[in-house]
């Protein structure tokens, strides 16, 4: 089987608050966020007519689309980068543009940070005396609740299922070493513990399933490709962290996406298999020396850090044999300094991984306050770390500081705020949304709804991932002053509704 290209995305649901609001609602506080964004002056309806939330990659059942009036009262916005940014339950989310590769999703990942930030300014203007707005790029509001930081990966249909499953348990188990974001304590009925490395472990409860806020699986079983059902399923990870470490993001998606590509060509030994998925989630958390052991199937033990050397392993010769791109070696070389530095001492990764970058930071608190570890100061910088606003941020500060390592310039960023990807169809949406916005009456991630002033809408599908690209579309979009111009050179001048011809 040849492996597909590895498209990226990922997906983030953002804490919210509001200080000295007696009456605070988050729907109604992310509402506010959401609309106070200046950054497109656009605001498009999601369309959910393709989309199958209720599909299982196991053959289950379908679930209907949202109807309408589930669709009234969420607000979306459809970015000219080609992002989504919305509504999502009581939080705004932010879910990435397609990308090329891992470093393009780190970038449009950081991204989104700023587009929260610009956004909570904007709605904080219209708040009275007294009171001020928090969104913090986190996982868990420390009173029971968790929210999600999904990631999205482009595998081959023809990959069975449970093939994916035996080799992804034992990986997603592992790579928390270097996902993780760190949190003082534990929630969820997990054991006390003063600090463990990631804020999600303690959430999760099944090994397989289709939810992803009540019994959380450690593989989501979520068959909604966003794409050509035949030929691609959409791999929807929702165990991990939100990361701001550019460097932790990076590596996050980039071995993940090594992985699998490995899978689909066979390119990875037997599958190692747990005895206690569930638990070895939390138990590898739960140990920042990183020297406990998960008992596999077979009677043995491994610990985190020996699981993820046997991947790196199995990965790299799949490297040797198939070969890989600049950004994939990259994503190797990282992968082995984090694991080595981590395996000598994982405080000397602190200048690239957020939960040791943490660690280090309210050790040194601490010391210095004489504070136990359940002392709510600690607590309180627990949570500030996450502050998307970079003047009140920890991991700002330590930016600042020349303490973290980064991958991008403040210049890039802001270019990936505003401007879509090059290599996928993102660029096309994010394009047709800066030149063509008010005549986009509905969009999702493989079409756009067009109102040209006649009759009937005109649907664009864009159902391959790899198509729409800069080098494919540019002098299409420069040869159509209007929308109208565009849907005629796409074929659709018959006038019919979804007369469609993809974008490629």
């Amino acid at each position: 089987m040849s492996e597909v290209h590895k498209v990226v995305g990922t997906e983030t649901e953002f804490g919210i608050t509001i200080r000295n609001h007696p009456d605070f609602n988050p729907v109604v506080a992310s509402s506010l966020v959401i609309n106070s964004y200046a950054g497109t002056s656009t605001r498009i309806q999601w369309s959910y007519e393709e989309e199958s939330p209720g599909r299982d990659a196991r053959g289950f059942g379908y679930e209907p689309a949202p109807t309408a009036e589930f669709e009234t009262g969420l607000v979306n916005v459809v970015l000219t980068n080609g992002a989504r940014l919305y509504v999502d339950h009581a939080h705004p989310e932010y879910s990435s543009p397609e990308c090329y590769d891992a470093l393009e999703a780190a970038l449009y990942d950081k991204a989104g940070e700023l587009v929260l930030e610009r956004a909570s300014k904007a709605a904080s203007r219209v708040l009275l005396e007294g009171q001020r707005l928090y969104i913090h790029k986190n996982n868990s509001d420390g009173k029971g609740n968790s929210y999600g930081a999904h990631e999205n990966y482009l595998v081959d249909r023809r990959l069975p299922f449970g093939e994916l499953v035996r080799h992804l348990i034992p990986f997603f188990a592992s790579r928390q070493i270097y996902t993780g974001s760190g949190k003082v304590g534990s929630e969820n009925g997990r054991p006390a513990v003063d600090y463990q490395i990631t804020q999600r472990a303690d959430f999760f409860e099944e090994e397989v399933g289709l939810e992803t806020t009540l019994k959380r699986p450690i593989v989501n079983t979520r068959d909604e490709p966003h794409a050509d059902p035949s030929l691609y399923r959409r791999l929807h990870v929702i165990i991990g962290d939100s990361n701001l470490s550019e460097t932790q993001t990076f590596l996050k998606v980039g071995a993940t996406a090594l992985v699998l590509s490995a899978i689909e060509v066979g390119g990875l030994g037997e599958p190692v298999d747990l005895a206690h998925p569930v638990e070895s989630i939390w138990r590898v958390s739960h140990d920042p020396t990183l020297r406990s052991t998960l008992e596999l199937d077979d009677g043995t033990h491994a610990s985190a850090l020996e699981l993820q050397w046997h991947y790196l392993d199995w990965v790299s010769k799949y490297a040797e044999v198939h070969g890989v791109s600049d950004v994939e070696r990259l994503v190797l070389d990282t992968w082995e300094g984090i694991l080595t530095d981590l395996e000598r001492d994982p405080a000397s990764t602190a200048d690239r991984l957020d939960w040791t970058a943490k660690l280090d930071l309210l050790d040194r608190y601490r010391e210095r306050d004489g504070l136990a570890w359940a002392a709510p100061k600690l607590r309180l910088l627990d949570l500030q770390y996450h502050d998307v606003d970079r003047t009140r941020g920890l991991y700002h500060r330590l930016v600042a500081n020349g303490r973290m390592k980064r991958l991008f310039t403040d210049a890039e960023i802001e270019k990936a705020a505003i401007a879509p990807p090059e290599r996928t169809r993102a660029y096309f949406r994010g394009s047709c949304v800066d030149r063509y916005g008010d005549a986009i009456v509905a969009a999702n991630w493989d079409s756009l709804i067009f109102d040209v002033g006649e009759e009937a809408l005109k649907r664009v599908p864009m159902m391959e991932p790899l198509r729409g690209g800069k080098d494919r579309v540019a002098d299409l979009l420069e040869r159509s002053p209007t929308p109208a111009d565009l849907v005629r050179a796409l074929g659709g001048e018959d006038g019919r509704a979804g007369t469609e011809t993809d974008p490629s």
